[in-house]
């Protein structure tokens, strides 16, 4: 029995309830034990103190005649009572306790068992419920475990969350002990078990971070409008303030870049660009194309599409490494954007050569930002056949069908 007491001491020490909640499920176990030995508990005073891990029962009886005891659980003999005390007359209450040793082993055995499953339960319950209040904020826990698949972290009450490899930003790098800030993407149940799912890669971690770094944003006077991202790559941030003397893009810069450092650092050296947002399309979709420069810019706003004109050292600036810097602007705008060169009146646009060259082939040198024959002739056969993918002897019939229009 001792074991047992000793148990509900333990008790108080869970991390995920409070003392009221464990002593009401304490009793709630008890008196569902003392149902199931005497049909009732309603005349059972359940009496616990968590704090030392006492636990007393009480039962209260009334007082009959000798040759009148119908229910022994809810009436006492006179004889027996005044056993307890010489004083007690018929119709009085008697309360005496009972002997937990009295249960038997097997009984105890079943309450260590129920008691634990309900602790377990609610512990459960709880966790799902702190966490499903905390979806989309940062949290800062340690790395436990590095799984291929998947990481374990421990949150500061060693609870277990779980970042999946697809939440994680593509050139992370922890070890176990190591710290790791995350956001809360969801909460699930899977096998009656709530599992904690962590992200570091979607737009809302980027936006906390920007909320932690910069107070213009945090306090409400700068507001992010949009955020998209290619994790760990690159991201574009527009911001909009309501204050005409906060410059929002300088306020989220920092200092010579002192607040946007650490964002940077954090998201393993993911280039930020941060551009003002505006509700003038072609003038978001200027500024989405940063560092580029737009020499005219012609939109159709029913098709959502966006043919953008520049200088031909300007091209490569607006569709970026890999063609990140245009991914992004047309995730930023919601355009769907071509860039053409602007170009002399001598050169030929590539659709001039349609009945010669196969439309597929010419929207391919498109893609690459070659919307001209000279733009296509300013590079190597080799130098092209990288960029497009295209077979060299395909190449080589284009260039020499572009140069005939020149000769």
């Amino acid at each position: 029995m001792e074991n047992l007491i000793s148990n509900f001491a333990e008790f108080k020490e869970l991390k995920n309830i409070d003392k009221s909640t464990m002593i009401g499920v304490l009793e709630d176990v008890f008196r569902h034990h003392l149902q199931k030995t005497y049909e009732t508990d309603e005349n059972f005073d359940v009496i616990i103190n968590p704090e030392k891990g006492d636990l007393e029962i009480w039962r209260n009886r009334i007082i009959v005649e000798d040759d009148a005891v119908e229910n022994p659980n809810q009436q006492i003999s006179l004889t027996e009572a005044r056993k307890l005390d010489p004083t007690y007359e018929v119709g009085e209450e008697v309360s005496d306790q009972i002997d937990m040793a009295s249960f038997g082993r097997r009984a105890v055995l079943s309450l260590r068992q129920n008691l634990a499953s309900r602790i377990l339960d609610l512990e459960k319950a709880n966790l799902f419920k702190k966490y499903s209040e905390k979806v989309g904020e940062i949290i800062t826990g340690e790395v436990y475990q590095v799984w291929k698949r998947e990481m374990l972290v421990l949150d500061d009450d060693d609870n277990e969350l779980v970042l999946p490899k697809s939440e994680q930003i593509p050139s992370d790098f922890f070890r176990k002990g190591d710290p790791i800030k995350a956001i809360v993407s969801k909460v699930e149940m899977r096998n009656n078990n709530p599992v904690i799912i962590l992200s570091r890669t979607v737009p809302e971690f980027l936006e906390r971070l920007f909320e932690q770094e910069v107070p213009e944003i945090f306090d409400g006077l700068i507001t992010i409008k949009k955020i998209v991202r290619i994790p760990g790559e690159r991201a574009k941030v527009a911001v909009e303030s309501y204050d005409d003397r906060i410059d929002p893009v300088g306020a989220c810069v920092g200092m010579k870049g002192s607040r946007i450092y650490s964002i940077v650092r954090e998201l393993r050296n993911e280039n930020i660009d941060v551009v003002n947002w505006t509700s003038n399309t072609s003038l978001l979709i200027q500024r989405a194309l940063n560092p580029a420069k737009i020499t005219s810019i012609t939109i159709d706003e029913a098709k959502k599409t966006a043919a953008v004109y520049l200088k031909p050292s300007e091209v490569s600036l607006a569709i970026g490494k890999g063609g990140l810097n245009i991914r992004l602007a047309v995730m930023l705008t919601g355009y769907d954007i071509d860039v053409f060169r602007d170009t002399d009146e001598e050169d030929v646009d590539l659709v001039e050569f349609a009945d010669e060259i196969d439309q597929w082939i010419i929207d391919t040198f498109h893609g690459i930002g070659c919307d001209t024959a000279k733009s296509v002739l300013e590079y190597s056969v080799e130098e092209l056949a990288k960029r497009t993918d295209l077979e060299v002897e395909t190449i080589e019939e284009v260039v020499r069908i572009l140069r005939a229009e020149f000769e």
